[in-house]
């Protein structure tokens, strides 16, 4: 259990930390870090490494990750995500499969990707998730991600449910605003799973109900 890679559900509304806090004191002293962090909005697989196993997180962040996504159209948010304010409108055009499928067509293979406002990444020192919650904008230059596949899963007038395999990188939320501008409209993520990261999946998973049941059973 010490030196443990411990694929681990996180549920909505918490932080990737706080899963990581919630299992630190259930091993202490053990380190323990994530492989890639989940929004709180979100759900889905958040990979922690324990003791030793924290030097394997750099090649698990680098694995394949598949999402599943539901995009709303016709608002688009601050945050590009539930949390956030609207701050554009605009009305949706007729959807149908062909047209939905020849604009993911166009998001496939190395993409040039805009990271949002509200992340970690820093631009002069500064998380950029500090300056948006202050009301400033900034430049961000556009990164080369990878998708590897997009599949279309449902579709209502103002909706779209996709499945995503993409590489390091990767922002889901940002990805719904690009699909939605090529779609002639605006929109934003209204949820989002994460199913995969590398070898890991839901079946392979720990819910935090689960963990002291499973810690138990390995001391």
């Amino acid at each position: 259990m010490i030196n443990s890679i411990l694929p681990m559900w996180k549920p909505v509304n918490l932080t990737s930390f706080d899963v990581v806090k919630i299992i630190r004191n259930q091993i202490k002293p053990v380190k323990v870090g994530h492989a890639g962090t989940l929004d709180p909005f979100a759900e889905g697989l958040l990979v922690l490494c324990t003791g030793k196993k924290t030097k394997s997180i750099e090649s698990l962040m680098n694995e394949e990750k598949e999402y599943t996504a539901n995009l709303i159209l016709g608002t688009e948010t601050d945050t590009l995500d539930p949390t956030g304010g609207i701050i554009k409108t605009a009305d949706v055009p007729t959807l149908t499969t062909q047209s939905i499928l020849g604009v993911l067509s166009n998001f496939i293979g190395n993409i040039m990707q805009e990271p949002p406002m509200y992340s970690a990444l820093k631009v002069n020192g500064q998380r950029l998730y500090k300056l948006a919650r202050q009301g400033i904008t900034v430049h961000r230059n556009k990164r080369k991600i990878m998708i590897y596949d997009i599949q279309l899963l449902d579709f209502t007038n103002n909706t779209i449910k996709i499945h995503v395999k993409c590489g390091r990188g990767t922002y889901i939320r940002s990805l719904a605003r690009d699909i939605a501008i090529c779609l002639g409209t605006v929109g934003h993520l209204q949820s989002l799973i994460r199913t995969r990261i590398g070898d890991f999946d839901e079946k392979a998973s720990i819910t935090l109900k689960e963990f002291p049941k499973w810690l138990s059973a390995r001391i």
